[in-house]
């Protein structure tokens, strides 16, 4: 019995992997995260059970909690099945992937990792926003910014040189971290860019500054892009795109 990691990417169904919504097609078991477009769901047979392991308010299983749970149904005696343990964006990008994998190795069950497009690279370019671009930024570094260990992030060094931040999860954090990289030496009208469901139909941009980023009211989950080339928009007009609202605070 092998157990599946696969990356569910950033939200938009069609940017699932072949491989991803191949293994779909045949799953007997998904274990899901919360933030997956329900449209995915369609690619799973009738008879798949699905488990919710997502974080809510009020309620969230425990990462010791999920590497149980795959780790038991992973070395199951029976019927041979197909189980999914399906992540958004890659299983290996603050996915928490190498935890369960490192479980399931030291329980001797079979996996197998499905990488996925990443949202804090797919995310930017739906927004039309290359995350590098000559003259602009020759580097991108992407955080998170809530987490265990978040006091560990070195703020300081990225504040220096002009590379792409992109931060994930850190809505809840956003003027915190705007406070760090300003403290380190960032500029105030460095631009900002917050995506709001990424890929997603409801997605929607707004652009600002760092000094502004704090004040803006964005709603989770978000992607923050913070950087010179959070100003651009590359979105051709015969592309079928997602609906996407800008919304300037400058």
């Amino acid at each position: 019995m092998t157990v599946y990691l696969v990356g569910a990417g950033p939200g938009d169904p069609d940017l699932l992997t072949v491989k991803a919504a191949r293994i779909l097609s045949c799953a007997d078991l998904v274990i899901h995260d919360r933030l997956i477009d329900p449209r995915i769901f369609e690619l799973v047979p009738p008879h798949a059970e699905r488990i919710d392991v997502g974080k809510r308010p009020g309620w969230s299983a425990t990462q010791n909690n999920i590497n149980e749970l795959l780790v038991t149904v992973g070395a199951g005696r029976g019927a041979e099945r197909t189980i999914v343990r399906l992540k958004g964006g890659d299983p290996f990008v603050f996915g928490r992937g190498g935890e369960e994998a490192e479980a399931l190795m030291a329980a001797g069950v079979l996996f197998e990792v499905v990488p996925g497009i990443s949202a804090a690279l797919a995310g930017p370019a739906a927004a039309g926003i290359p995350v590098t671009h000559r003259g602009l930024s020759a580097s991108v570094t992407v955080v998170a910014g809530h987490r265990e260990g978040y006091d560990d992030t070195n703020w300081d060094a990225l504040a220096v040189g002009n590379g792409t931040i992109v931060v994930l999860m850190g809505v809840e954090h956003r003027r915190r971290i705007a406070t760090a990289l300003l403290a380190g030496g960032r500029l105030p009208s460095t631009p900002v860019a917050v995506i709001e469901r990424a890929t997603w139909e409801s997605q929607r941009t707004i652009r600002t500054t760092l000094a502004q980023l704090g004040g803006v009211d964005v709603v989770s989950p978000a992607i923050i892009v913070i950087g010179d080339v959070a100003a651009l928009s590359y979105v051709g007009v015969d592309a079928q795109l997602l609906s996407t609202t800008v919304i300037s605070t400058e």
